[in-house]
């Protein structure tokens, strides 16, 4: 009998973010999970500088920096040429390779050119199924500031906050200062509105730490944006999956090993707890999976999303605060933790998210390229 094709798989990883060194870890655990019977694993990372390769360990070859055996890997936004190209020869006119075919991407890209619908559109264009959000989906989800506006576009509860240009920043410190301290009292949490993973996240308690907040949130992105912090506040998680029927796990909490979840307390001393199931009433985790739901359709998001929310101890008042649209998938993450806990073990997610790639690209196929009258 001949034997079923296995399915290529191009998981792309690393990428010009300062969510890099998380990008690796990611994908080591995802790279684990992939079952091999079923899958032809093709590992592309993406350097700091933004160089595609591929080869042999390409992982543990960015992990370490020493790329010198990887090949360059070139992916044309032309669907009339799908798959892996590699450019061969140091000429003005070195010569094109064809490496692989590519069924469905796995972009494990968080942050810039990755998470924001930059990739999206390269593999939109290229006609490659992908793994999660789309464009539109990718790029709001991305924006704090933008996705805040839709969130009170649909009635969603928010945080009071503001956005920053670095521009404007240039322009007139003390003015932006002024305009940032009308947002609410003191404490603010400062962050770039285009990353994630805590990177250039700063509490701030005083004006000093304002400025201080603003300058760090700035070297990552030109907006910033400038929230309300809510005092006593429990950091609440939902996972969510699927294209036009999403559904929602069941919400877990994240206990920070320091003052609030930041990279170090996520990625670096290993002490925070996650508590799965959260330990929260019932109509309030009945609320925070339906939020979710509701944010993840005003987004037009689809795969996978985590869905962040700060749970006020004295009210009993919910606040939506983010939607990642390619969340961590590290072996300590909250995204697969939460599914594994509502029954998904993280291979099986993994299936299920290529399986929703596959039908999101079936669905946008039926869409018409030709206006005939």
């Amino acid at each position: 009998m001949e034997q079923k094709r296995k399915m290529v798989v191009g998981v792309i990883f690393g990428g010009r973010s300062g969510e890099h060194e998380v990008s690796l870890m990611s994908a080591r655990s995802v790279l684990g999970a992939l079952d091999p019977k079923k899958y032809e694993i093709i590992q592309i990372g993406i350097t700091h500088e933004g160089a595609w390769l591929t080869g042999e360990s390409v992982l543990e070859a960015l992990e370490s920096g020493d790329t010198h055996l990887l090949i360059p890997a070139v992916l044309f936004a032309d669907p009339t040429r799908p798959g892996l190209y590699t450019l061969e020869g140091n000429s003005p006119q070195p010569a094109l390779r064809f490496l692989s075919s590519l069924d469905v991407v796995f972009p494990v890209l968080h942050g810039t050119f990755g998470e924001d619908g930059t990739l999206q559109g390269l593999l939109e264009m290229a006609g490659i199924p992908y793994v999660g959000a789309g464009v539109v989906g990718s790029a709001v989800g991305m924006d704090k500031g933008l996705f805040k506006d839709v969130m009170v576009a649909n009635h969603i509860p928010i945080l009071e906050s503001a956005i920053i240009l670095r521009s404007e920043m240039d322009a007139d410190m003390s003015a932006v200062i002024q305009r940032a301290e009308k947002v609410a009292g003191y404490p603010y949490f400062v962050k770039p509105a285009n990353l994630g993973s805590s990177v250039g996240v700063t509490k701030c308690s005083h004006r000093s730490d304002l400025l201080e907040g603003l300058m760090e949130a700035s070297r990552y992105d030109r907006r910033i944006l400038v929230e309300r912090g809510a005092a006593n506040a429990r950091e609440i998680e939902v996972s969510v999956l699927g294209n036009d029927d999403p559904i929602a796990s069941v919400p877990g909490e994240v206990i920070p090993s320091r003052e609030f979840y930041s990279y170090e307390a996520k990625y670096i001393d290993g002490d925070s707890v996650l508590l799965i199931p959260a330990p929260i009433p019932a109509e309030t985790a009945k609320l925070a999976r339906d939020l979710s739901v509701r944010a993840y359709r005003a987004i037009d998001c689809a795969g996978m999303a985590r869905v962040d929310f700060l749970l006020d101890k004295v009210s009993g008042e919910l606040f939506l605060g983010e939607l990642n649209t390619i969340p961590g998938f590290t072996t300590i993450s909250m995204y697969p933790k939460l599914w594994e806990a509502s029954g998904l073990p993280y291979p099986q997610l993994c299936d299920r998210l290529i399986d929703l790639a596959i039908r999101r690209k079936k669905e946008n196929d039926r869409t018409e390229r030709k206006y005939q009258r």
